[in-house]
């Protein structure tokens, strides 16, 4: 992980237990997912800690979706939970070139409990 990557992914963590929520993407149709850059075959659905953080990407093919908050606890409990069982990847804080960190969900859950 690269050290940009590993500071966004960290600043991830902090933010969503301090705050008790993070961002995902949505428009009519659902939440904003893409193809996994690091694990061919698998799809990963991106999150980011902030609402301002979220917004840099809606542009070009991801035009029509808007910030979308979600509570921390409904993360890790539903959301979370529910892609590690479809073996979707979570993708955090990513960059406006849609880059950043691919993890597992049960990794994540045990980064931010670990926090607590």
């Amino acid at each position: 992980m690269s050290n940009s990557f590993r500071e966004r992914y960290e600043e991830f963590i902090e933010h969503a237990i301090e705050l008790e929520v993070v961002w995902n993407l949505q428009n009519k149709d659902g939440f904003a997912l893409c193809e996994s850059i690091q694990f061919e075959g698998t799809q990963v659905m991106p999150f980011w800690s902030t609402e301002k953080a979220a917004k840099v990407v809606c542009i070009d093919d991801w035009g029509d979706y808007k910030p979308n908050p979600v509570r921390i606890d409904d993360f890790i409990d539903a959301w979370l939970h529910g892609m590690e069982e479809d073996e979707l990847y979570v993708g955090i804080n990513w960059d406006e070139h849609l880059e950043g960190v691919e993890i597992e969900p049960v990794m994540l859950i045990e980064d931010l409990l670990g926090e607590e």
